[in-house]
């Protein structure tokens, strides 16, 4: 018995040393419990709402996708952070998807100025999601 759960602890262990760093920054705690249970296994994920919490708590941190949104709470947006982001060094290679309820054809073309990898705009199924995370992973 206790060689067992011996391996399946290691089993466990394996599985977290493989998976993927995901930061999610949404201001929206639904959402953020939405993705929480959608990526639950897939991911390590971290969540944070503006962007001063991001560099109180996760800007020393590698992760290998981000999920920002425009609107944040408190001040500073999500674009300037996408750009603050993708001049730091550590960040190259990590891919942002810009998921916001702003769908206007220049806030798009913003997002990618800005240095978003891709832009999806709300409210987006959980498949196109998961494929555009996907797509992103194999893209970097």
């Amino acid at each position: 018995m206790q060689a067992q759960l011996s391996g399946l602890f290691l089993k466990i262990n394996i599985q977290e040393i493989n998976m993927k760093n995901m930061l999610i920054v949404e201001d929206d705690i639904l959402l953020q419990k939405v993705m929480r249970r959608n990526f639950k296994g897939d991911f390590e994920m971290d969540f944070c709402e503006s962007k001063v919490e991001y560099y109180e708590k996760y800007s020393n941190k590698k992760y290998d996708i981000i999920i920002m949104d425009i609107s944040l709470k408190g001040s500073g947006n999500g674009l300037e952070l996408i750009k603050e982001i993708k001049a730091e060094p550590a960040f190259t290679g990590t891919s942002i998807l810009c998921l916001t309820a702003h769908a206007q054809t220049k806030m798009r073309q913003t997002a990618i100025d800005s240095g978003s990898d891709l832009f999806i705009t709300k409210p987006v199924t959980n498949r196109v999601l998961k494929d555009a995370i996907e797509f992103l992973l194999k893209s970097a």
